[in-house]
């Protein structure tokens, strides 16, 4: 069983330039609930179910488990996710150190919400803030997908 640590960032400027991939997500899930969010993604032409757990105090690390499913079980399993579907294209961008941030621009009720994620492989790690990265959104509730898809963009983003 994994644990992810990661930062999570609003992005204030271009970073396409930068991006060496980027690939189309869909995702619904079938639990929102902080403890054990369970989520089913179709991303690209592959289906995946993960779960993961609660975050820690800091909001950087929980756990994670994610198994590969075929894209027509993702497909049926999303036919019964809770209400609100996340439609979002993922840009991959490297990081001087060798590791990579990933850049999520939001469609659909969360159109106008860019966030950028980047895995560590501890909570102290150091890296290099790009110019385009803005403020640290890790731990605000508001900006899990888990909760974007409850309480989309469009009905906070001026507030």
């Amino acid at each position: 069983m994994a644990q992810e640590i990661e930062r999570k960032f609003l992005v204030k400027g271009d970073f396409k330039p930068f991006a060496t991939k980027k690939i189309r997500i869909i995702q619904g899930y079938l639990s929102s609930v902080p403890e054990r969010t369970v989520r089913v993604r179709i991303k690209g032409d592959k289906g995946f179910l993960t779960i993961k757990g609660i975050g820690n105090k800091s909001g950087a690390s929980r756990f994670e488990w994610e198994k590969e499913i075929s894209v027509d079980d993702a497909k049926a399993l999303l036919e019964i996710c809770e209400p609100g579907i996340i439609d979002k294209t993922r840009y991959i961008v490297p990081e001087k150190s060798g590791l990579k941030f990933e850049v999520d621009e939001f469609y659909g009720d969360n159109e106008g919400l860019v966030l950028a994620e980047i895995e560590l492989p501890s909570e102290d790690y150091q890296f290099e803030k790009p110019e385009w990265l803005g403020e640290e959104v890790t731990g605000d509730p508001r900006y899990y997908n888990s909760m974007l898809m409850k309480n989309p963009y469009k009905n906070w983003k001026n507030n």
